[in-house]
């Protein structure tokens, strides 16, 4: 049975999600606050990912177009956790701990569960 706040707090879960992955998209992108790593060139595998962060992070942010926007930033995130963290090592560096992408895998999981709910409340979906 749903509890009073389920709405809010899943709306709460997706402003922020999006607000916090099209930061670090713009970090990446355009090199705020990352100093000593200058952005990355544009058309590269890694400015393409930083852009989907950024431009996926702000339509989940808003609400708009939240499963297809959700989905491509969980997809995004798996491709990260898989090539630049595990980077399909046995042992060890399977665990997230150990390859640094807790967060990738966190993201991954919070985006599916966003694209498999949709917007909610407080969306622009919603209107």
């Amino acid at each position: 049975m749903p509890t009073e706040h389920q709405e809010r707090a899943f709306a709460l879960l997706r402003i922020v999600a999006g607000f916090l992955f099209a930061f670090h998209g713009a970090q990446i992108v355009f090199g705020l606050f990352a100093e000593g790593f200058p952005p990355p060139h544009a058309g590269s595998q890694l400015w393409f990912g930083g852009m989907i962060e950024l431009i996926g992070g702000l339509l989940v942010l808003i609400g708009w177009q939240t499963r297809c926007a959700a989905f491509l930033c969980s997809g995004t995130m798996a491709v990260a956790y898989l090539q630049f963290h595990w980077k399909f090592q046995l042992g060890r560096m399977l665990l997230p701990a150990l390859n640094q992408g807790e967060l990738a895998a966190l993201y991954c999981f919070i985006f599916l569960f966003i694209a498999s709910h949709g917007a909610g409340i407080w969306s622009v979906d919603r209107r």
